[in-house]
């Protein structure tokens, strides 16, 4: 089997109204499902569970047409349907044309095994069949989002003994690529939860944010071909 499960993170999407909620309480938002009606013209309903040191303020208002529109619901659009202890249970709508960060995976024939955000910072976790499916992925949400990071890959054939390695050839890096990430490591920017965020590691390098996830992409997908041929 050439199966990779994979795990992405992506910071902060401003789309997200789950990791927008986890940003707003300073906690976690994990359980996150969706219901999808037949009617396309019909909206798509999401809940997650929230769990946080600062409440928010959510009053499930919607707009004057009684939808949340072609925007991402913002945290005062949520309705809180159940509590328990710390956890708080909420529910929004949105269209079903508006892709999510999820969706746009599953686009892939990748359907999403977890989901869950830490302090504004979105990760997903999957399968892909192939190398190249993978790739594909990476490089549509690269396209879409800023801050996307692969946290950890493996392989379904790889040994027990962990001895399945590759060596490599970090001269495939330009000397700006290898600086962004030696950077954006040393501040924590790969870590769970995040200690620096994307516009933090461009202001260190001095750049905009736009380089930097594009210096940032490029040095992610040459690691790519070097440890999955």
């Amino acid at each position: 089997m050439s199966g990779i499960r994979a795990e992405i993170t992506v910071d902060s999407p401003p789309d997200c109204p789950a990791a927008t909620a986890a940003a707003a309480a300073d906690g976690t938002a994990k359980s996150i499902t969706k219901s999808v009606p037949t009617d396309p013209d019909e909206a798509v309903t999401e809940e997650f569970v929230l769990t946080g040191d600062r409440p928010i303020d959510a009053t499930g208002t919607k707009g004057g047409d009684g939808t949340s529109g072609d925007a991402a619901p913002s945290v005062d659009e949520l309705q809180e349907v159940f509590s328990y202890g710390s956890e708080r249970v909420y529910r929004f709508e949105r269209p079903q044309g508006r892709t999510c960060f999820c969706e746009c995976i599953e686009g892939f024939g990748c359907p999403v095994r977890d989901v869950h955000s830490r302090g504004g910072s979105l990760t997903v976790s999957f399968h892909a069949p192939d190398v190249d499916t993978l790739r594909s992925v990476v490089a549509r949400l690269d396209q879409r989002w800023s801050g996307v990071s692969v946290r950890r890959l493996v392989r379904s054939d790889a040994d027990r003994d962990g001895s399945d390695l590759v060596l490599v050839d970090r001269g495939e890096l330009t000397e700006r690529q290898r600086e962004v990430l030696e950077t954006a490591h040393e501040m924590g920017y790969f870590e769970h939860p995040k200690r620096a965020n994307a516009g933090d590691v461009a202001a260190e390098l001095g750049v905009d944010d736009s380089t930097f996830v594009e210096h940032l992409s490029a040095a992610q997908g040459k690691l790519l071909s070097s440890i999955l041929p």
